[in-house]
């Protein structure tokens, strides 16, 4: 069909058109109520749309662990979580996570182009690894980045709790390196991450040992810890002395060894070979090669807790200090205890190492279980020490961001 014969049957249908509404008044009106309303139901969407455009952008901000240039996962003042995945094949997708996120309930949209949109009820403050349970399989948040926990790299969001003392500032920074020594206790490298304070070569420093949790490695105090951020503000506040922190691995076992059941009494070995490896090792080769004065403190989360509870009691004449975040104690009877921990040790010594105890208040009743074992102990035996709670918060990294907050000011006094 040409141009002239389109334009002349276009021109015809309206002339008939018009000839219709003329004779037919009812049809008229009909039509004409039917394009106003259609006009204004446009309009009308057109204006819903744009609102709820405003107000999901004013209401929810990206997560800061969303991967750079990633719109998802997001949060409100609220609390309240929406994610949005491209799993277009998948027949169910659910969403699932740690300590922090057990009672969490949320409600799944798939939408026509295989986009999953996920939005939950409101989640608790801090610091949660979460993953995807995609047609049964394990799968992590394309959007965000990767935190090594639960024994591998998973996606993570934080809910803010209004704090900023672990953001970064415009302060002077320190810097964290990656280093390695080889141990002749399990016949292995052993990787750690060293933190040197901003004013690091102008004198000798103090050094903090520090110990991760179980299902994580010694990027966790890096990543989900932002330890840099606490001490470069700490410091440029001069609320703390500089000093250079060790994070050390928090496994330690030989090739035979790995062989064993992963359990508890696989775990305190590996946390006997770790107290070798402080003393005989990681100590004297931190000494040499940095700029450190003497003065050391240990402390650890988690798994990494008792660790330290185990070091710090064997060597109070080395340790002036011992942080216990999220206490855990091991191998323990009704009866005995601290059959596995010599915390026994410190109420003998001349030395009396400075405690640090903390716990969130949130807390699986395991945990608390064990603070009140270890208080509880203390205080009959008249050992000093320091009890905090962090308010509203679990087993996650929100609780040991603060208690490192805590902690930190009160060493190397």
């Amino acid at each position: 069909m040409t141009n002239m014969h389109y334009h002349e049957n276009v021109f015809k249908r309206r002339f008939y058109l018009a000839i219709s509404l003329r004779k037919n008044p009812k049809l008229h009106f009909y039509l004409s109520f039917k394009l106003k309303s259609m006009q204004n139901f446009i309009r009308m969407s057109a204006v819903f749309a744009l609102c709820s455009s405003m107000v999901f952008s004013q209401n929810f901000k990206t997560s800061v662990t969303a991967k750079h240039g990633k719109e998802f996962p997001k949060t409100d003042a609220e609390r309240k979580a929406v994610f949005k995945v491209y799993f277009p094949n998948a027949k169910s997708v659910v969403l699932e996570g740690g300590d922090g996120m057990q009672d969490v309930k949320s409600t799944v949209i798939k939408d026509p182009e295989g986009f999953w949109n996920i939005t939950t009820s409101p989640l608790e403050i801090g610091f949660h690894y979460y993953w995807f349970n995609v047609d049964g399989r394990r799968t992590n948040d394309p959007n965000t980045e990767l935190y090594f926990g639960y024994g591998q790299p998973t996606s993570g969001i934080e809910i803010d709790s209004g704090e900023d003392f672990f953001f970064e500032k415009k302060v002077r920074h320190g810097k964290i390196i990656n280093d390695s020594l080889y141990s002749e206790i399990t016949k292995s490298k052993r990787n750690i991450k060293v933190y040197l304070p901003p004013g690091y070569g102008t004198r000798r420093f103090p050094v903090l040992y520090l110990y991760h949790g179980t299902g994580e490695d010694i990027t966790g105090w890096e990543k989900q810890g932002y330890l840099s951020n606490i001490l470069d503000n700490f410091f440029a506040e001069k609320k703390a002395k500089e000093m250079i922190v060790v994070m050390d691995y928090g496994v330690a076992l030989t090739a035979e060894e790995e062989k064993m059941p992963d359990d508890y009494p696989r775990t305190v070995l590996s946390s006997h070979n770790i107290d070798k490896i402080m003393v005989h090792e990681l100590i004297p080769y931190i000494e040499r090669k940095y700029k450190a004065n003497g003065k050391k403190a240990v402390a650890g989360l988690s798994r990494g807790s008792y660790q330290a509870m185990l070091i710090g009691a064997r060597h109070p004449e080395i340790f002036s200090a011992i942080g216990v975040f999220s206490p855990v104690i091991y191998e323990g009877t009704a009866l005995q205890p601290f059959r596995e921990l010599p915390i026994d040790n410190l109420l003998k010594t001349k030395q009396k190492p400075f405690l640090f105890i903390g716990i969130g208040t949130e807390e699986d009743l395991r945990f608390r279980d064990y603070n009140h074992i270890l208080t509880a102990y203390l205080g009959q035996n008249r050992y000093p020490y320091v009890q905090y709670q962090s308010e509203g918060t679990y087993h996650e990294w929100l609780t040991w961001r603060r208690c490192l907050y805590q902690f930190a000011q009160k060493i190397f006094r």
